[in-house]
């Protein structure tokens, strides 16, 4: 039987922070193309992955070799690796999907490289760096940058510095900002996002209508995402649902710079509803 795809990521995201199981929250977002995935049989094959890394890291292992372990064992053991060749295939977004196909871009490999890492007691957080999510360790004396992207790889100053020019065509300042710890519910927004830029760019309106759903359930108060849900129930003549997100849009967000176009679309749909009933 179908999982409500709504229903479980709701229950995976609304609940506070800490409480929050970053793999279950994944998975979830892939529900409305995979309805009869078992989200517990891949949450299984992320434990028997921390397993292994235990095991090869061996008792009391430091840091180093904890990390030596972990990269060994998911991209050495099993194959892990940055989907170069088709960046932009939705399935690189879905946690169940790299779990098969060992493929992913980097916030998917970074979440599968958090959660393994997060079982067998690593410090480690994700990190929203420009146009690159990385994962970071943070010790007592010392930050340790890894990129799953690119297997694990430890990225010092210079590269980041490089990455930053790679992603911006010129030189920028690197600000220590770039390495701020994000929280799951980032997380899970910016693998959101990524799925709406790329169902936008296939021109698949109802695919981005089901990802626009979930990004308001992760945050009620996102006024852009509500805008954005409204025009496009515009676009697809849902009138109704559409004056009723535009309305909320401009409740969240009464001085934005598109306010006054909104307030007309918002009065026109008003006589094409009352036109209709």
């Amino acid at each position: 039987m179908a999982t409500d795809p709504y229903k479980a990521f709701r229950q995976a995201v609304d609940r506070p922070e800490e409480n929050i199981d970053l793999g279950r929250a994944a998975l979830t977002i892939a529900l409305p193309d995979y309805p009869d995935l078992d989200v517990a049989a891949y949450l299984a094959r992320i434990e028997d992955l921390a397993v292994e890394v235990a095991r090869c890291a061996g008792v009391d292992a430091d840091i180093y070799r904890s990390l030596a372990a972990l990269n060994h064992v998911i991209f050495t053991e099993h194959g892990f690796r940055g989907n170069r060749d088709n960046y932009f295939d939705p399935k690189n977004s879905f946690l169940n999907q790299v779990l098969e196909r060992k493929l992913g871009i980097p916030i998917s490999l970074s979440v599968l490289y958090l959660e393994v890492g997060q079982r067998v007691g690593l410090n480690l957080a994700g990190v929203g760096f420009p146009g690159h999510f990385l994962v970071k360790y943070s010790g007592q004396s010392e930050e340790i940058v890894i990129d799953p992207f690119s297997g694990g790889e430890i990225r010092s100053r210079s590269d980041l510095d490089r990455m930053l020019r790679e992603v911006f065509g010129r030189n920028v300042e690197f600000a220590q900002e770039f390495l701020a710890p994000v929280s799951k519910k980032q997380i899970l927004k910016r693998m959101l996002t990524n799925l709406k830029a790329i169902y936008h760019k296939k021109n698949d309106m109802v695919k981005v209508l089901l990802v626009l759903d979930r990004l308001i359930i992760l945050d009620p108060a996102a006024a852009e995402e509500v805008r954005d849900r409204g025009l496009l129930y515009l676009r697809l003549e849902c009138f109704t649902q559409a004056r009723e997100d535009l309305q909320t849009y401009l409740r969240l967000a009464p001085k934005a710079e598109d306010a006054r176009a909104i307030r007309e679309k918002v009065v026109n749909l008003g006589n094409q509803v009352t036109q209709l009933h």
